[in-house]
């Protein structure tokens, strides 16, 4: 079944490419609508939406899904449960193709739901109790856009259609209700503040899962979706408060992910890090860009979560980066995939990463950028190069931390083949897409200062991370000395506590005290119960009178004579 649906959705990924390349260069788009019922005037109907735009993201997300499904046959090799983790997965890629190709609010709920659906399904997959809690979390952030999406829904219908695309760039969308709705549902699928803290915990999904639901869909969905209501944010209130939350995002996840010492969560800071700077590119006016930086980050997030996975699997299943070091003479392919994916990720010259991220910088500061933000783009921009160096330090070129028992290996040729297929994308993807996009060179001006900052904050980012591990060898641990800051930086500003223990026990709370004056209290006395015990007396009490007692006559008799007096 594997090989079947890999072999499938590799040819979807060249059909959409190709279908994509064409529409770019004739500029045409297919706009496909057929009605499927009508009864009284009333006809539900569904409609596709077939641009280059559409078409080459579903070609990436066709593409990281079949080389996810070959690295399962050797991640996965020997689960009881294999065909079920290969159906939610397929699930999932079905869920994510509805949204991309919808261009009608109704159409998209159905793949934006199905998304957090299955994602649920796949964070829980491993069943134990961090699994329950992080789907837990994973699954009630989510909601919280699927009702956005519901009220916007809902709000749409003043505008006489669901077809968002006949609205977009109009003065109907123009800082409406049903505008704030859509970008707080992006906020929430795409984990931005306040809505962080489920993407580290989704990290108790299955390797292969978080290479493609951490990678290419489940969190660039909401990006994706700002991307196509882009024309109607520009220049409105919405895109000012868009940046401010995704250069803290940006930062944040930075911050934290130098702290961190798990495997994948550092990965999954950065994919939060890396989705802070589509979110605030595009607030400022920036959707090409967003789209461009969107397609190279899936490449080599996918390949980093791949080389991770890797890793783990060999080392004996810790994530922990404390355990691993000097792999590299045992993993050879993997550490140098990691390496390459790690470069792309920190903007190297002439990687993907770098074609994207220089010319986003580059068109930032050129922008009416305010301080606070170019100084969070600078710092996440140092911030990221200084966890790679520190994650190439601990695990790769570090001191041997395993045991002397352990064998480790590069052999598996089925989890080794999709790391090699996606570090051709790592390396030549930038370069190719920014030929496809911009046809037409971006005008650059800026003042040498701000030319060459990004190089230096680089520069001195990589330094920092890889020298301060070299000391830490031989020195104290300093961050215990600031304990209280070290944990504030460390959990994320103490997002994943908020959204859990500064949600639950209010909402527990304030239902428990309805519970007992509501359901247990006036509502069970003037409801079933209370309306059982009337009805139980009355039918007692007709119950005694119709016994035939001529002690009830008598009574009866001298009640009706006792009111014929009065009345005479």
């Amino acid at each position: 079944m594997a090989e079947s649906s890999m072999v499938f959705l590799l040819g979807v990924a060249v059909w959409g490419i190709w279908s994509s390349l064409g529409l770019l260069k004739s500029g045409c788009s297919y706009f496909m609508e057929w009605e499927l019922v009508s009864l009284n005037g009333v006809s539900i109907e569904v409609s596709l939406i077939f641009d280059w735009m559409s078409l080459m993201f579903l070609s990436f997300v066709c593409l990281i899904s079949s080389m996810v499904l070959y690295y399962s046959g050797g991640y996965m090799m020997g689960d009881s449960n294999m065909n079920r983790f290969l159906y939610i997965v397929l699930g999932f890629v079905a869920s994510m193709l509805m949204l991309i190709l919808s261009p009608n609010l109704v159409s998209i709920l159905l793949g934006w739901d199905g998304l957090g659906l299955v994602s649920y399904a796949l964070v829980i997959y491993y069943q134990n109790e961090k699994s329950a809690a992080a789907g837990m979390l994973t699954a009630l952030s989510n909601r919280v856009g699927d009702v956005a999406i519901l009220l916007g829904i809902a709000f749409m219908v003043d505008l006489g259609g669901w077809n968002f695309l006949f609205y977009v760039g109009g003065s109907p969308l123009e800082n409406s209700l049903v505008l704030w709705l859509v970008v707080i549902a992006a906020m929430t699928k795409s984990a931005q503040i306040p809505f962080s803290a489920w993407l580290p915990a989704a990290m108790a999904a299955p390797t292969p899962v978080s290479a493609l639901v951490h990678s290419s869909t489940l969190v660039t969905a909401g990006v994706y979706l700002l991307i196509r209501f882009s024309p109607s944010l520009t220049g409105t209130l919405i895109s000012d408060i868009l940046l401010l939350i995704g250069c803290t995002t940006m930062f944040m996840a930075g911050l934290g992910a130098n702290f961190e010492t798990d495997l994948k969560k550092i990965i999954a800071l950065s994919t939060l890090s890396q989705l802070g700077v589509m979110v605030s590119i595009l607030s400022l006016g920036g959707a090409m860009l967003a789209f461009f930086h969107l397609l190279t980050h899936a490449l080599f997030k996918a390949l980093l979560f791949m080389c991770a996975g890797s890793i783990i699997h060999n080392v004996g299943g810790t994530q922990d980066i404390r355990n691993m070091g000097n792999l590299v003479g045992s993993l050879p392919l993997s550490v140098m995939c990691i390496n390459l994916a790690n470069l792309s990720l920190c903007g190297i010259p002439f990687l993907a990463g770098f074609y994207s991220k220089d010319l986003i910088l580059e068109v930032a500061f050129m922008g009416p950028l305010n301080v606070i933000c170019l100084l969070m783009y600078w710092l996440a921009t140092g911030l990221t190069v200084c966890y790679s160096f520190r994650l190439v330090y601990y695990s790769l070129s570090g001191s041997w931390n395993l045991s002397c028992c352990t064998c480790v290996s590069d052999e598996d040729t089925l989890m080794s083949t999709p790391m090699s297929v996606l570090s051709l994308g790592a390396v030549m993807s930038g370069a190719a897409l920014s030929w496809l996009i911009f046809p037409a060179c971006y005008m650059i001006c800026l003042t040498p200062v701000f030319k060459l900052s990004v190089l230096f904050v680089t520069l001195v980012g990589g330094t920092i991370g890889y020298v301060l591990n070299l000391v830490s060898e031989s020195c104290n641990l300093k961050s215990l000395g600031s304990y209280h800051k070290t944990v504030f930086f460390g959990s994320m500003w103490f997002l994943p506590f908020l959204s859990t223990l500064g949600v639950v026990p209010g909402g527990l709370s304030l239902g428990g005290l309805f519970h007992q004056i509501s359901d247990s209290g006036w509502s069970e006395y003037h409801g079933g119960q209370g309306i059982y015990f009337n009805l139980s007396g009355l039918s007692q009490v007709l119950q005694v009178i119709q016994e035939n007692s001529i002690k009830i006559y008598l009574l009866v008799m001298l009640v009706w004579m006792v009111g014929l007096s009065l009345m005479i």
